[in-house]
């Protein structure tokens, strides 16, 4: 079974890749939000594009462990049961859809869950912005359904709810430790959730792969600690800007790499 896992990484260089993206993972789920979606089309270089979501499940499970652990007096619960249950139902649309598409669909389906977040991103930010009684648009009936399924959605297809997540709580208004808690121990209950699913259903889900996430498990302590100092002292407008970069990057190499 060692030698199982050990081969699934063929080489020092994708071995180095396969490190730096857990620890990048650790940096996203305590600090810098989104940054981790940038790892998605190096997994899928890596594992292939189904496959790689059952690798970065548990890697992602442990993560959202030591982050919500640390902020776990920061997260405001009446932010998640707002979308929850619509994220559920996003979340077996994703896992019905993924189950009957070769994985080129797949890696494309992925890349454009990303892309509409980024989309969303820009039309939220612009709409605030001209909105001089403020978000109201954030109170109209469609407004946490669409997102929940969104998320649900994209992070059963892809592990990918990050973008669109972000969008929705900064809309919220909040404070930047919170949203950072809030959208932790939201996004901990869906990939939780999704464990027996992609086990039962997908059938990606192996020991290899879980022995690759424990020798991970160092670099993704690593970034959690790294997340936690960047947080502190990073200027919100720089953050906004390279985190949207990285998103649309990474949303392009998925769809048409």
């Amino acid at each position: 079974m060692w030698n199982s896992a050990l081969d699934l990484i063929p080489s020092p260089a994708a071995w180095a890749l396969y490190f730096f993206c857990a620890m990048l993972i650790g940096v996203s789920k305590t600090g810098i939000q989104n940054v981790g979606t940038f790892t998605i089309p190096l997994f899928t270089l890596l594992f292939g594009a189904k496959f790689s979501t059952g690798i970065v499940l548990i890697l992602l499970c442990m993560a959202d462990l030591m982050a919500v652990i640390y902020y776990r007096k920061e997260f405001i619960w009446s932010e998640v049961k707002t979308m929850l249950p619509y994220a559920l139902i996003g979340l077996i649309i994703g896992l019905l859809v993924g189950d009957y598409i070769d994985d080129k669909a797949f890696k494309f389906i992925m890349g454009a869950c990303i892309f509409i977040s980024v989309v969303l991103m820009i039309w939220g930010t612009n709409k605030a912005k001209n909105n001089k009684q403020g978000n109201d648009f954030t109170n109209k009936w469609w407004y946490s359904p669409s997102f929940g399924l969104l998320v649900g959605f994209s992070t059963m297809i892809g592990n990918a709810a990050g973008p669109a997540l972000t969008i929705f709580l900064l809309t919220r208004k909040l404070k930047k430790v919170t949203l950072v808690a809030t959208g932790a121990w939201f996004i901990m209950i869906l990939n939780f959730s999704k464990i027996p699913l992609q086990l039962l259903v997908w059938k990606n889900l192996t020991w290899e792969g879980i022995i690759l996430n424990l020798l991970a498990l160092p670099f993704i302590i690593l970034g959690a600690y790294i997340g936690i100092k960047i947080v502190k002292v990073i200027p919100e407008k720089e953050f906004k800007i390279v985190i949207l970069a990285l998103v649309i990057i990474s949303s392009l190499m998925l769809m048409f790499g």
